[in-house]
């Protein structure tokens, strides 16, 4: 029988090759191949199987009580979770370096403990006095958190199953931890697998509420492979930007919650504060008259949020056109010029297009379409758009406006704002009180109502 081969591993999406490459065949990934020990050959005692047994099947009748959650204390942390964390549940945090993830896992832990319940902290990149040191910047040194630093998964299990099972468990991170179980080097696509199945098995066993930190590749996804989104129950991710102080938490899978839910935080010295009501941070101070800005109302998981739409449309500096897109889908904005050129004849698609999502936020339900289309007509003639308007709705290739969905919920929330008149869909079946609705058909009808006099009071 041949002898076995080292494999090469792509730690981008997995897949194995016989030797190495500077390229992925299959993601296309760069220097993402790394160098893993063979599996035993068939035949050895390592690769035997045991006989299984039966088990018995059962029908999906249940009369199984639901477990109460575990609430953090922290109520954003709890509402992107889906009302708190249920017992024996994973969760994956993931983002980019420095955005807050470690700082916001030690709040929500602090707060647990505070409130009764055991909880634990385990660094694998930073040493105790580090964290001990940032935990007192944010006044968190009287928590009764556990705190330790280890990477050795073997002895993460055997910390964590002795004595009493804490009721939060954080493991900071997931790229760190390496198993005695495998010869490949911390970090890679093998240790990062095996580590988490080990401790989310664990979790399942015990009822602990495991947290996993993750760091994100280049392309915002979580390092690693895929597999290990699918091991854990849900997926959260820690978006923000530098320049600017707003942190949004949201999820992106969740087995015992919404998806797309979000929950918003700001920076602050003290550490992440939470914001209770996010649309009036986001639109700020609109005292503003110039072109170019509509109000959207939008739908975050099952929050509604108001968020202002900028947009610039100038001469072309060059031969060609350009487009800049920030907190925005880019194929949409072409589309939507594209829709206005061809059916509303405006002939905004020879100009250089600019348009942002103000304070930071990335926007991407097509309900956005209509604001972001009123934002550009406005600003492509001069016109300002009156200050106390919502838009929503979605525009299709044809260029009619389609409904979108929830449309109570986004109303209710411009009038507890301020806000007095809406621009909707033609079919939106909705009487809000203190609300006045202006239905738009098709794009002509809002070139009409964003270009004319009649629109500005």
């Amino acid at each position: 029988m041949a002898k076995a081969s080292a494999s090469f591993v792509c730690q981008s999406c997995g897949a194995v090759h016989s030797k190495w490459a500077g390229k992925c065949d299959a993601c296309g990934g760069w220097n993402t191949l790394t160098e893993e020990a063979p599996p035993p050959p068939l035949g050895t005692t390592a690769m035997k199987r045991q006989k299984g047994r039966a088990f018995a099947l059962e029908d999906l009748k249940t009369e199984d009580v639901e477990p109460a959650r575990r609430i953090s204390g922290i109520n954003e942390f709890d509402r992107v979770c889906g009302g708190g964390m249920v017992p024996g549940c994973a969760l994956l945090v993931g983002g980019d370096p420095g955005v807050g993830k470690s700082t916001i896992i030690l709040q929500a832990l602090a707060a647990f403990a505070r409130g009764g319940g055991k909880a634990i902290y385990i660094s694998g990149e930073e040493s105790m006095a580090q964290v001990r040191s940032r935990a007192n910047r944010m006044s968190l040194s009287d928590a009764p958190v556990a705190l330790g630093s280890a990477t050795c998964v073997e002895d993460i299990m055997a910390t964590l199953e002795k004595g009493e099972t804490p009721g939060m468990v954080c493991i900071d991170s997931i790229q760190t931890l390496w198993t005695g179980a495998l010869e490949a080097a911390p970090g890679t696509i093998a240790q990062v697998r095996t580590s988490s199945l080990d401790l989310v098995r664990y979790a399942k066993a015990s009822g602990a509420c495991l947290v996993l930190v993750g760091h994100v590749t280049k392309d915002g996804q979580i390092a690693g492979p895929k597999a290990v989104e699918h091991l854990v129950d849900a997926v959260l991710y820690f978006e923000g930007e530098r320049g600017h102080q707003f942190r949004i938490l949201r999820a992106v899978k969740n087995r015992f919650g919404p998806t797309d839910e979000i929950g918003v935080f700001e920076m602050t010295g003290k550490g992440l504060a939470e914001v209770a009501n996010p649309s009036a941070l986001f639109l700020g101070d609109r005292n503003s008259a110039a072109p170019g800005t509509a109000v959207f109302a939008g739908i975050e998981g099952t929050r509604p949020l108001l968020v202002e739409v900028q947009a610039l449309v100038a001469q072309p500096g060059y031969g060609t056109p350009r487009r800049a897109v920030v907190g925005w889908d880019n194929g949409r904005l072409a589309m939507i010029l594209a829709v206005l050129d061809s059916r509303g004849g405006v002939g905004v698609s020879a100009q250089d297009v600019y348009l942002n999502v103000a304070g930071g936020l990335k926007v991407g339900e097509p309900a956005a379409d209509l604001a972001s289309a009123a934002a550009l007509v406005s600003s492509f003639a001069g016109i300002p758009l009156p200050p106390d308007t919502v838009f929503f709705g979605e525009i299709s290739l044809t260029g009619d406006i389609r409904p979108a969905p929830q449309a109570e919920l986004r109303l209710k929330e411009a009038v507890k704002l301020g806000f007095s008149t809406a621009v909707v869909p033609r079919d939106t079946k909705c009487d809000v009180a203190g609300l006045t609705l202006k239905p738009v058909k098709d794009v002509g009808d809002l070139i009409a109502v964003a270009s004319s006099g009649a629109a500005r009071k």
